[in-house]
């Protein structure tokens, strides 16, 4: 009987918790250093406001009752826009909206409502806002959109994600996210966007085929479990310990910074915490836990981050910025007296990463193909296994220790100097000594080159007697391979003008110069050949060479390959390899026109490409002409960025540089006008044009369209704040919230002002839907506002919503 009363005892006080709430009234506020910073639900234990954050304050819902220490955080308001500064005002405003005032004129809207009369932070840890006519009905509420944590009554479901924070003191998005799959999966994942394969996940629920309708629930005795329909039990996730039922508690599923969700247990009466489950106890189970380059593993129970040799870390306070070279590929590759590069290969093993080669092989054994790597000067990593060896470019994503059913072994290309200053931390057992064959080298190389001089010599003779052709029959057995084995090379002009029969046939013109096709006899291989304008091509000899063989170290998915360039006396050409379809092609041609998803696409890979450019290349690349004519698409229907090759690079300690203005009409962002220095924003503002020209199909400028719908962003303005979205896509079905989104994401873009604009890895994840999409600022180069459109809610991945946008009828 007294067990009984105790737990009818217990569902009282959990009922009164959740139903106590406090009110707050229009015109209230807080500020971060004044003597309210919160507003408290009725029992104290949790409250809305600002705390304490890195470089600044947040704005969340924690816990703070008595005898919490420090404030345990279970909910964040725009996590991207952190920290906030000690000058800033949270207030519940006249007119019904959560708004937070730092910068004069630019308040940042918590939730996106207004017409709210009243607010309440509960006990159950919810934060609403009521409106209606009585006051009672809830407008929006912190319930509805998780951050990175679950409270008892709280649900996530389908296609909403929980992020992890970044570390303990900084709650902006981190680098794991839990997701609800459409298929009823709960899925743990490193924070990457969308295309994600098996390799990635590295924790589900094993509940594919559960699905629609699944959510993940948390009730008040901390029993975690997922139902379809909220009624038929599908799976329970927690097998709770048994303790005493009369204690109160409460209790919250949070994933954590290191990427494993945990459920705590507050003991409300003695406010101690505990674990009751994690998805994992091995501390290392997060894939990219040590960011890029860097692997994990557990010493005396603590989860540590390594770097590979040669590397060092970026941050040794936050593990997840990774690994970087403790010394340059070009202090490396020094040549002295003849002699190779400096280069060794180093054997990995028992280490898996993501395996995305450029290249592979067939050899016979594991040093073979190491040795294929250290002679392949574009191959940084290689993997054997199987007679298959595979070439990888850095950085290596996803490193961990592999399983005891892991066979394949790694190699990675590493500078001698670094092992010099004590940076090799592999076991010597391991180490493959290298073999020093420089006299041999020296001597291949000499032979080599007489005999290619002697054959370019006699190729010339002959192309000069008989009109080219004998030239190219000697050309191709020279260099067809060339361009498979090597990044790009030197060309010189005589080569070019073989290759393409004297640039006869023309495949475009551009800003920069004539793009003609070339073919390289013996394989058939097509090849683009860009012939620069002569005022482009007076950069000096040594900075274009320069800029040409980094920029040909670039290796993604979304860049078309340089092959090659020349720099001769007044002639400075590119090598490029060849596509015959253009973006252009595809969205200003009527018959071609796109599908809605497939521009979708298209965009989301035009953004990896440049975020490639400006964040993971070893040096920062400024693409500089960013536009559909300079998107080419390969067979697959994946969009590629061409014509990089008059980008500008930026040190790793650079933020911005100077220079002549390039780019196209149109697609220039203001500061080349204004004479001022140039970062990776201008590419930032090219790809917010091109943005608005998929989703619409058609150029920036139309002269024959009317005064109003001629200039393209002036034309979305327009339809944006008007909401007749309809008329950009002419009566095309489209998700009327996503065209919105899109839209925002375009004008966000093309901001005037540079740091307005966001990075591209923020823009990319605005595609992908994983953050939110801010209401834009007044654009001071357009008349037009965006006042009317709120929307804060991040898009859920694969959703189609019903209403569509089409003309009225």
């Amino acid at each position: 009987m007294a067990t009984f009363t105790a737990f009818i005892f217990t569902i009282l006080v959990t009922l009164n918790i959740a139903n106590a709430q406090s009110n707050i009234t229009q015109g209230s506020s807080l500020t971060p250093t004044g003597s309210t910073i919160s507003w408290p639900s009725p029992s104290g234990l949790y409250a809305f406001g600002f705390y304490p954050q890195t470089l600044g304050y947040a704005i969340g819902i924690f816990i703070a009752g008595a005898g919490i220490s420090q404030p345990t955080v279970v909910w964040t308001a725009s996590r991207d826009t952190l920290p906030i500064s000690n000058n800033s005002t949270l207030s519940f405003t006249a007119d019904g909206r959560l708004i937070v005032d730092q910068t004069p004129g630019q308040p940042i809207d918590i939730t996106g409502v207004a017409g709210a009369s009243r607010a309440s932070m509960q006990d159950s840890g919810n934060f609403v806002l009521y409106g209606g006519s009585d006051g009672t009905t809830p407008l929006w509420q912190s319930f509805d959109h998780p951050t990175d944590t679950l409270l008892a009554g709280q649900r996530l479901v389908v296609n909403q994600t929980l992020f992890s924070s970044v570390s303990e003191t900084d709650q902006s998005i981190g680098v794991f996210k839990l997701i609800l799959q459409e298929d009823g999966n709960l899925v743990q994942q490193p924070n990457v966007g969308t295309g994600e394969t098996p390799f990635t996940s590295y924790w589900d629920s094993q509940t594919v085929g559960s699905g629609p309708n699944v959510t993940l629930n948390l009730d008040s005795n901390g029993h975690l479990y997922l139902l379809q329909n909220s009624s038929i039990y599908i799976k329970n996730l927690t097998e709770l310990r048994r303790g005493d039922r009369s204690e109160r508690a409460v209790y919250r599923m949070t994933i954590d910074v290191d990427g494993i969700f945990r459920l705590y247990r507050l003991n409300l009466s003695n406010m101690n915490e505990s674990i009751t489950y994690e998805s994992s106890s091995y501390k290392c189970a997060a894939k990219g836990i040590c960011g890029v380059n860097g692997y994990c593993e557990v010493v005396n129970d603590v989860a540590r981050c390594r770097c590979l040799p040669g590397f060092e870390m970026v941050d040794p306070v936050l593990r997840s910025s990774g690994c970087r070279r403790n010394y340059t590929s070009e202090k490396c590759k020094i040549v002295d007296d003849g002699r190779n590069s400096l280069f060794r290969m180093t054997r990995l093993d028992n280490v898996e990463w993501e395996d995305v080669p450029y290249a592979a092989i067939e050899t016979s054994t594991q040093e073979e193909c190491s040795s294929a790597c250290l002679d392949d000067s574009i191959c940084e990593v290689a993997r054997y296994g199987g007679r298959s060896c595979k070439f990888q470019r850095l950085p290596l994503k996803y490193m961990q220790v592999a399983g005891s059913d892991y066979t394949d072994v790694g190699w990675i290309k590493v500078c001698e100097s670094s092992f010099d200053n004590g940076n090799d931390r592999t076991n010597p057992s391991n180490e493959v000594k290298k073999v020093r064959r420089d006299e041999i080298f020296v001597i291949g190389v000499s032979l080599i080159s007489f005999s290619v001089l002697v054959l370019l010599i006699l190729g010339a003779v002959v192309c000069r007697a008989k009109g080219g052709w004998a030239y190219r029959n000697v050309y191709k057995h020279v260099n067809v391979q060339l361009f498979d084995d090597i990044g790009p090379r030197a060309f010189s002009y005589g080569e070019l003008e073989g290759i393409t029969d004297g640039f006869i046939e023309e495949l475009g013109r551009g800003s920069f110069g004539i793009v003609y096709k070339g073919v390289i006899d013996g394989s058939n291989k097509a090849i683009a050949v860009k012939k620069l304008k002569e005022e482009l091509a007076q950069d000096g000899e040594r900075e274009f060479q320069t800029e040409m063989k980094v920029i040909g170290r670039t290796h993604h998915r979304n860049l078309v390959r340089l092959l090659g360039y020349c720099c001769e006396g007044p002639e400075r050409l590119l090598v490029m390899e060849y596509m015959n379809k253009s973006l252009s092609d595809l969205l200003f041609d009527k018959e071609s026109k796109p599908s809605w998803e497939e521009r979708i696409r298209m965009a989301m890979d035009i953004a990896r490409g440049i975020q490639y450019l400006h964040e993971e290349c070893e040096t920062v690349i400024i693409h500089c002409d960013i536009k559909p004519q300079n998107i080419l698409m390969d067979e697959y229907g994946r969009a590629k960025i061409s014509d990089f090759g008059l980008a500008k690079l930026l040190e790793r300690n650079q933020t911005k540089t100077f220079t002549f203005i390039r780019g196209t009409r149109g697609y220039v962002a203001p500061e080349w006008h204004k004479k001022l220095p140039v970062t990776v924003k201008v590419d930032v503002y090219s790809f917010g044009i091109v943005l608005l020209e998929i989703l619409c199909c058609r150029r920036h400028v139309e002269n024959d369209f009317s005064v109003n719908e001629a200039i393209l962003e002036e034309w979305v303005l327009e339809c944006y704040e008007k909401d007749e979205l309809w008329r950009l896509v002419n009566d095309e079905d489209v998700d009327k919230r996503e065209m919105e989104e899109m839209v925002r994401i375009g004008v966000w873009c093309i901001q005037e002002e540079p740091s307005l604009r966001p990075s591209m890895r923020k823009v990319l994840l605005m595609l992908q839907g994983i953050v939110e999409i801010p209401l834009p600022p007044n654009t001071s180069s357009f008349t037009k506002s965006l006042t009317k459109i709120n929307i804060h809610t991040p898009r859920p991945k694969s959703k189609r919503y019903p209403e569509f946008i089409r003309a009225p009828d």
